[in-house]
């Protein structure tokens, strides 16, 4: 059997549509000697399809103060990760994220404050430019650390066994509930059900990494003996998770409205995409998207909308 690393840098070798790696050559550019990575993902890197959606790339920096030419920028990234900004090139649109290689290592780890990276980073990813060779290796250590983050998260709340994809499962729904999210209750199945083999396949490997200790036997994960008492740091954690989280959404929001150009007409785009609703945008709200904001999440959550 591969081992995680090798099994995730093969990952991330897998080749993309040729205009995802000219997009991120562009984003790439902006940012001078201070890039490092691009990472694509998400559901375009699923379905194929770039034309008339949105795409998602991570971009990994050197350091903040590198990447920016103005201090608060870097200020902000470095208290309230990711920065996130729009990008366009070639007809295709893209939302793009700004982490250091360092932030980019510690929240694809336990000790991280929020889900948000490590959960991301579980799902398949490709690194689609990078800098150098110690870039691309910098990568992939940051991104082992995901998938045995999720499954150490799940394991804590298993009864005695439990199948591999189930472990998944219940680890996208934690931290699916672990942010305000506009998609459906069912998409932590879909992603699964995209690739099982896959998932089969990264699950057996980062078993090795968890904290919890298990031993996985005839396709089902069995619990040892916890002597360290493992599983209940774990369980005692999830409740502050679950509610920093859902903060930090909010509070990613705000930030967006001053360094995300359209942001509140993206945050209308994909509810409306993801959750069925028919939210319109009016000037008011484009010319003040923070108060809008604050307008807006008690509705949808009070809908159902986000959850």
């Amino acid at each position: 059997m591969h081992s995680l690393t090798q099994l995730v840098a093969e990952e991330l070798a897998v080749p993309v549509q040729a205009g995802v790696c000219d997009f991120a050559a562009q984003i790439a550019a902006q940012y001078g000697d201070a890039a490092r990575a691009v990472l694509f993902y998400g559901s375009c890197l699923r379905s194929e399809q770039l034309q008339g959606e949105m795409l998602d790339f991570y971009l990994i920096v050197s350091d903040y103060e590198a990447a920016y030419g103005k201090t608060w920028l870097a200020t902000w990234n470095r208290r309230l990760p990711p920065n996130v900004f729009p990008f366009q090139h070639d007809e295709l649109i893209a939302k793009v994220a700004v982490l250091s290689e360092r932030d980019f290592h510690d929240l694809n780890r336990p000790a991280a404050s929020a889900v948000s990276v490590w959960a991301r980073f579980a799902q398949p990813s490709r690194l689609v430019w990078c800098a150098n060779e110690a870039a691309r290796v910098s990568a992939v250590n940051a991104i082992c650390g995901a998938a045995p983050t999720l499954l150490n998260a799940a394991l804590a709340f298993v009864e005695r066994e439990v199948d591999v994809l189930d472990l998944w499962q219940s680890g996208f729904q934690m931290t699916y509930s672990a942010e305000l999210r506009a998609e459906r209750k069912d998409r932590p199945s879909s992603v699964i059900a995209f690739d099982p083999e896959r998932y089969e396949r990264i699950g057996a490997a980062a078993l090795h990494h968890t904290h919890i200790a298990n031993a996985l036997r005839g396709g089902k994960i069995i619990l040892l003996p916890d002597v360290d008492g493992r599983i209940a740091l774990e369980k005692n954690r999830w409740p502050s998770l679950r509610r920093r989280g859902k903060l930090l959404t909010i509070a990613r929001l705000g930030k967006a409205a001053f360094t995300y150009a359209g942001g509140i007409d993206y945050l209308a785009w994909k509810i409306n995409r993801h959750a069925g609703t028919h939210i319109h945008i009016r000037p008011w709200q484009r010319k003040w998207p923070l108060v809008a904001a604050l307008f807006l999440v008690p509705k949808l959550l009070a809908r159902g909308a986000v959850r």
